[in-house]
């Protein structure tokens, strides 16, 4: 029994972490198989960077990356909720396989609506060396504001360089090796894959045969990869029909994008409400997302205006001046260059007389710089030309307006001109009180109103025992004769000189008119009647 219990379960010991004979410690057999599991649940986590668009805009953006026809259909995949009201927001959603089985990867979202460089702080802890190779950029806009774009995106720009600035060093070189290895992706072949793996047509992104770099591509890096998306692709037929917009005006506006987002080496892509897009494609591939079952290749479109797709190392001058017009690629270029340049807190204002060579201020005829105006500048200006072509109306393109824009008065001046007025005219009603009560006023504009109605239907006529009275008439006279009787009463207590029997005589004659009248009335209707029954009537 003693020797049965001191026997050692030798499974037990070798599992454990016990010295072999070399002295090497031995793995955990458990550990090692909890760890293999959980490296295999462990799912990739990508980040995205939106910044701009209202919080609106940014929730459709979300919605159009993460929901599919057939995630409708598992009621195990919920939203996860969206907090984007207050400065950096946040939120995730699973990207599936084209089954809807296995998740691929965990996208996170932090969501930026105002470019401000305050918030800089808030975005430079999210880039390190580990991060920097799976997060992308995305900068929103919208086409009910199609001539702010230029602006937005510089805007933007503006707080990624401050962004950059905060983050240490060891991620700044990860960022420039990241930059070189796009550089190279999908240039090669006709077929687009933006993670770099090889397609039917096309050679992988470290393939030799690559095509050089342009002029104007890739000229102003930004340290990640950087997608523009514009929203509302259907106010495009709103604007043409109620606006007068014309082909070649969006074309120009796509040209200006297009050469603007060359430089930086990113893509862009048109979205609508209506149709669906190749939006989920090209971020998912911007991140390195791919599905295991159907690799599916980006198809660039230049041709369908509201459905627009660039990819990155795609895009030339050559590409761009295919579009016509008087567009000159390499002047924008140069002049977004400009605007890239100025310093943080600046703005882009430099119209072409700003300008100018210094040998031109002494009255010679004056001449652009070598570089040229601001490119936001010519972008504003053109948008506003009355003879651009129906772009005149880009600034009132979504309100009933008619005009370009109007300069608004500033409220306040206009409410202390209109109290102004409004001190005069009640300092002109005493006035017109001490000449006259507010009711005789009154009645001085009723009258001739009155008059008017009465001259229109006529005087009043009643049947009296077979004679026409006018009752207008007969009125009129009774009060005059009311005031006839009455005058010498008034004037006699007036002056307190009437004797007793005045008084009375007065009464008297007030019955005895009276009594006149009554039988005046009645004898006129016993000859009425009498003459009724003769034989004349």
């Amino acid at each position: 029994m003693a020797g049965r219990n001191e026997r050692v379960s030798t499974f037990t010991s070798g599992s454990g972490d016990t010295d072999t004979r070399n002295g090497e410690q031995k793995k955990n057999l458990w550990t090692s198989m909890l760890e293999s599991v959980a490296s295999g649940k462990r799912l990739p986590e990508k980040n995205l960077l939106v910044l701009g668009g209202t919080p609106e805009a940014q929730r459709e953006f979300i919605e159009s990356l993460s929901s599919s026809e057939g995630r409708r259909n598992f009621d195990r995949h919920k939203t996860p909720p969206v907090a984007n009201n207050f400065a950096l927001g946040y939120t995730y959603y699973d990207v599936l396989d084209a089954d809807q089985d296995d998740t691929l990867a965990r996208v996170s979202l932090y969501l930026l609506s105002q470019p401000s460089n305050e918030f800089a702080s808030l975005v430079s802890p999210l880039l390190n060396a580990e991060t920097a190779s799976h997060t992308a950029l995305v900068i929103l806009l919208d086409w009910s504001q199609p001539h702010q774009w230029l602006r937005q995106i510089w805007s933007w720009i503006q707080v990624l360089e401050e962004v950059m600035g905060r983050v240490s060093t060891e991620s700044r070189h990860e960022m420039e090796d990241i930059m070189v290895s796009w550089k190279d992706r999908g240039r090669g072949g006709a077929s687009i894959n933006l993670d770099g793996t090889p397609t039917a047509t096309g050679t992988s992104g470290d393939g030799d045969g690559l095509l050089p770099l342009g002029p104007g591509e890739w000229c102003e890096p930004l340290g990640l990869p950087l997608c523009v998306v514009c929203q509302n692709a259907q106010k495009m037929e709103f604007l043409e029909k109620s606006k007068a917009w014309k082909e070649p005006d969006f074309d120009t506006v796509l040209q200006y994008l297009r050469t603007v987002l060359l430089r930086h080496g990113a893509s862009l892509i048109y979205t609508s409400q209506n149709t669906p897009s190749q939006l989920p494609l090209l971020i998912h591939s911007t991140l390195g997302i791919t599905s295991l079952l159907k690799r599916q290749p980006l198809k660039h479109n230049v041709i369908d205006r509201d459905k627009i797709v660039v990819a990155p190392n795609w895009d030339s001058w050559g590409k761009i001046r295919i579009l016509g017009g008087t567009f000159d690629a390499e002047l924008i270029s140069k002049g977004w260059e400009q605007d890239i340049k100025l310093p943080p807190g600046s703005s882009p204002g430099v119209r072409q007389d700003q300008g100018l060579n210094d040998e031109d201020v002494d009255g010679a005829p004056q001449t652009p710089t070598q570089y040229g105006p601001s490119a936001i500048v010519q972008y504003e200006d053109w948008c506003r030309d009355p003879n651009s072509g129906g772009l005149a109306v880009v600034e009132s393109a979504m309100n009933d307006s008619k005009t370009i824009g109007i300069d608004s008065e500033n409220p306040q001046d206009f409410l202390e001109r209109q109290l102004k007025i409004l001190e005069a005219f009640k300092a002109k009603v005493p006035e017109k009180a001490a000449n006259g009560s507010p009711l005789s006023a009154t009645r001085r504009v009723e009258l001739p109103e009155e008059k008017s109605v009465n001259d229109h239907i006529g005087p009043v006529q009643f049947n009296m025992g077979g004679i026409q009275v006018d009752a207008d008439d007969m009125l009129q006279r009774l009060k005059d004769r009311n005031a006839h009787v009455s005058s010498p009463d008034e004037e006699y207590h007036e002056g307190e000189e009437v004797a007793g029997g005045a008084v009375g005589n007065n009464t008297m004659t007030k019955e005895y008119d009276s009594e006149q009248l009554q039988n005046f009335f009645s004898g006129l209707m016993n000859k009425t009647a009498g003459a009724a029954g003769s034989p004349r009537s």
